[in-house]
């Protein structure tokens, strides 16, 4: 049974919502309040024990999450989620610590709160980097760095 049975089977209410990108690459839009039912399913009656990374999205009023997972057979599961940017991301870190690293990477450079995150450093971003300036945000502006990337060049020039 395929990956889309097995979903379409177990969560009838994804039935629409699951596409075959090419053969081995299924992606299934999942309502943010099934989110770790269908996560949780996944990983350990499915076996998509491999967690690749994480995308964030601006989507205007909500962010998009896709978390991309992988078994060992080389099969991809793509799970996507919306949720309003005013409410806080739940970590999966409990499934693969080294999610902390992707959901890093979505507070800092979407601004996203996670929930549930341990502590760590700031990643990607440079620690001077200012605070609230998320990058990949479609109302950021790059203007807004100008001084900082001035300070920057004569530090290097003098340095």
């Amino acid at each position: 049974m395929s990956v889309l049975d097995k979903l379409g089977s177990r969560f009838e209410y994804l039935k629409d919502g699951i596409k075959i990108q090419r053969e081995r690459r299924t992606w299934v839009d999942v309502p943010l309040t099934s989110f770790f039912q269908v996560f949780d399913y996944a990983v350990k009656q499915l076996e998509f024990s491999f967690l690749c990374t994480i995308t964030g999205l601006d989507e205007g009023a909500d962010y998009g999450f896709i978390y991309h997972l992988a078994n060992a057979n080389g099969e991809m599961l793509n799970i996507k989620i919306k949720m309003p940017k005013e409410q806080k991301l739940k970590t999966v870190t409990d499934y693969f610590p080294s999610a902390a690293i992707y959901e890093r990477e979505l507070n800092d450079l979407l601004g996203v709160e996670v929930e549930g995150l341990p502590p760590g450093l700031r990643y990607p971003l440079p620690d001077d980097w200012p605070k609230g300036e998320y990058p990949l945000r479609k109302d950021w502006d790059v203007s807004r760095l100008e001084p900082l990337d001035s300070a920057r060049g004569r530090e290097q020039k003098n340095g």
